[in-house]
């Protein structure tokens, strides 16, 4: 049966990526005061193309990027928009929008999820 196959889609490790990725931002916020701290984000985008890569092909290795990433776990460390003494890379505003942002698109995939049990659960009834 196709529908129980994989039910959950791309879904399921979008739902672990963005939770990594909150995860990140808050241990940003909490080292904020941290002498020579870097902070780091997840590259979401790469981290979805290296899981389920496309199976469009190209005739030319630059027509468009491949999806490989660097680093496997997808963390990326955060540029700063001003320069702090002690090194420290974490700007606590930017992390909080980026945590907020975050925690939007976290519900987003939850509510996807959600409608997806949803019809599974109505097929499954014969609704």
């Amino acid at each position: 049966m196709k529908l129980l196959e994989n039910p959950f889609g791309i879904h399921e490790k979008a739902l672990a990526v963005r939770n990594q990725r909150m995860e990140l931002i808050s241990a940003n916020i909490a080292n904020a005061d941290t002498p020579l701290f870097r902070a780091k984000d997840v590259d979401f985008r790469k981290i979805l193309a290296n899981t389920n890569p496309s199976p469009m092909a190209a005739t030319n290795s630059r027509h468009f990027d491949t999806g490989e990433v660097e680093n496997m776990n997808g963390i990326v460390y955060r540029t700063p928009y001003n320069s702090s003494v002690d090194g420290n890379t974490v700007e606590v505003n930017v992390e909080q929008a980026k945590y907020g942002e975050a925690a939007t698109q976290y519900q987003a995939t939850l509510q996807f999820l959600e409608s997806r049990i949803s019809g599974i659960r109505k097929s499954l009834r014969g609704e």
